[in-house]
């Protein structure tokens, strides 16, 4: 690993170009806000859809009712993160129904952005592969995938609650 590091910088260099630079001191200004936002909105979140009646199973680590709960109360003092998962009640075809209703939660592969992004890798990500494959990954058919942005929260909720009908 250390000597890929420094074959990358005796190639590339070893700084940032003054704009990339500039890019990431500017990101880093406003980081902990954002993380801070990240964290709040995606437990709200979270909490909704685990009592949505639509919803069959929610994977967040900070519910109460993640089965490692306790262990990511120890290694994520500062909160849980911005990523969560969920699965519908009707599998692929409720899940892909409920993608495609989204408006504040845009349809898109990425992560760690400000804006709300959702994805059903079953149709997406990992469409290539089959249901066996997709199994043994632990991607059901219906798994959606959500990072949460910055939006306010009851926004990001509402537009799950109308996507989910």
């Amino acid at each position: 690993m250390i000597e890929a590091a420094w074959e990358y910088a005796r190639v590339h260099g070893p700084v940032l170009h003054p704009f990339e630079a500039w890019l990431l001191r500017r990101g880093l200004q406003t980081y902990g806000l954002r993380m801070a936002a990240h964290n709040r909105n995606a437990l709200d979140v979270a909490r909704f859809l685990e009592a949505h009646p639509a919803i069959e199973r929610v994977y967040y680590p900070g519910l109460e009712s993640h089965p490692q709960h306790a262990l990511a109360q120890r290694q994520m003092p500062g909160g849980f993160g911005g990523m969560l998962a969920f699965e519908p009640k009707g599998g692929y075809d409720a899940a892909y129904r409920a993608i495609g209703r989204t408006r504040i939660c845009v349809l898109a592969v990425s992560l760690g952005g400000v804006t709300t992004l959702i994805v059903h890798p079953a149709s997406m990500i990992h469409a290539h592969q089959t249901d066996a494959e997709r199994e043994t990954a632990g991607i059901s058919p219906g798994l959606i995938r959500l990072s949460v942005g910055v939006e306010d929260v009851k926004d990001i909720i509402a537009d799950l609650d109308q996507a989910l009908g």
